[in-house]
Formats: structure tokens, C-alpha cells, sequence
């Protein structure tokens, strides 16, 4: 969009500030003359003025933000912090936003997998593919993420389940152990009322004798 506005002052996006003043002063006087010109060139004239004024301020304010660390400068800012380790700098400058587009997502969910914050790092790529779901980087970014949040827990689970009845020494890995004690209910109920059956026979025995 700016482009156009480098277009209405005759001068390429590559042009010096001096360079764009000089076209916008010269380019000003010759219209304010024109605009008392007679009939349809005096009109053409003053819509023209009012035209460069807007695109030479436009232009201003555009090389303003971008020297003084505009948004985009901040974005840079952000990922230099990132690529040398110092997250804590990197949330400094993405709390200094004020628009939190697309990009500042994506930027937000590098901080929280830098800090091993799965979850919400996966829930700040949603939000900018949400935003921006032309931009391939997001999603790219999003299937990484959800291969190494499953292959984790299946790491997780395979180790828990190798370990899960590992409670002794004698136990080999893998094995549920093994109970020497009586267990109540099954075969230990029926051997114990066996026991009991043949006692009673034994004393009836006894008492018959007699």
C-alpha cells in the first residue's frame, strides 16, 4: 500500500527523505497554482493537493515507525532476543505490543517452547493460523509441534508402562509380581472351607466313638 504512495510523488520507495521532500515541495507549489486555474483544471488541481499532501505524511509516518523501531523493527527485535537465548527479553518486547496480530502469536508461542509450555505454546499457533491461515510458516510450525507433543507422550506412556508393576528388586521389568500371602475370595474361600468341612467330619468321628 505504500507503494502508491511513493507514486503520487514521482519518487521510488528507495529515494532519500531529501529526496521526497524535494518532489513533494516542487510537486506542491505547481498544484497550488494550478487550483486557481479556470473550470475542471483548477478542480483536478486541488484533488491533487489534497492527494499529496496525505501521501507525503503517509511516507513520513511509515519511515518514522520504521526507524524508531516500528512494529516490524520490534518483530525483529523479538527474534534477534529469541536466536540468542534471552526469552525474558523477547516477552519484555512482545508485551510492549500494542496490535497483536498473526505474527505476534507465532512469536508468543516461541517464547512458551523455549519455556517447554506445550500447551499454551500450541494454543498461540492456533490463534495465528486463526488470524493468518494463508501463511504456511504457522501451520508448518503447528505439525512439528503436535509430532513432538505425541511422540513425548508416547515416550511417556512406554516407560510407565515398563515400570508400572517394576516394585521389587526380584521383579523382572515388565512382569506383574507375583503373591505368596492368601488372597481373600476365589481358591483361597473354597480351600478354606475344605479345611473347615473335614474338621467338623473329624470331630463327629470323635464324638461317635464314644
Amino acid at each position: 500500500m505504500i507503494e502508491k504512495y511513493y507514486k503520487i510523488l514521482g519518487v521510488s520507495s528507495d529515494a532519500s527523505d531529501q529526496e521526497i521532500a524535494d518532489a513533494y515541495f516542487a510537486l506542491r507549489k505547481q498544484y497550488l497554482e494550478d487550483r486557481f486555474l479556470d473550470g475542471r483544471k483548477g478542480n483536478e488541481a486541488a484533488r491533487k493537493l489534497t492527494e499529496l499532501d496525505n501521501a507525503y505524511e503517509e511516507i513520513k509516518r511509515y519511515r518514522s515507525q520504521d526507524l524508531n523501531g516500528g512494529e516490524q523493527g520490534l518483530y525483529k527485535q523479538v527474534d534477534e532476543a529469541l536466536k540468542n537465548g534471552d526469552v525474558a527479553k523477547a516477552q519484555t518486547l512482545l508485551d510492549s505490543f500494542d496490535q497483536r496480530g498473526a505474527e505476534w502469536h507465532y512469536l508468543q508461542s516461541v517464547v512458551f517452547y523455549k519455556k517447554n509450555w506445550m500447551n499454551e505454546c500450541k494454543k498461540q499457533l492456533e490463534i495465528a493460523m486463526a488470524l493468518d491461515p494463508e501463511t504456511k510458516k504457522y501451520k508448518t510450525t503447528y505439525d512439528r509441534l503436535l509430532e513432538k507433543i505425541n511422540a513425548t507422550n508416547a515416550s511417556a506412556q512406554n516407560t510407565q508402562g515398563g515400570d508400572a508393576w517394576n516394585t521389587s528388586g526380584n521383579d523382572r521389568q515388565g512382569e506383574r509380581p507375583t503373591f505368596d500371602e492368601p488372597q481373600m475370595g476365589g481358591d483361597s474361600c473354597a480351600d478354606f472351607c475344605c479345611r473347615m468341612a473335614i474338621c467338623n467330619t473329624c470331630l463327629n468321628c470323635m464324638c461317635n466313638c464314644r
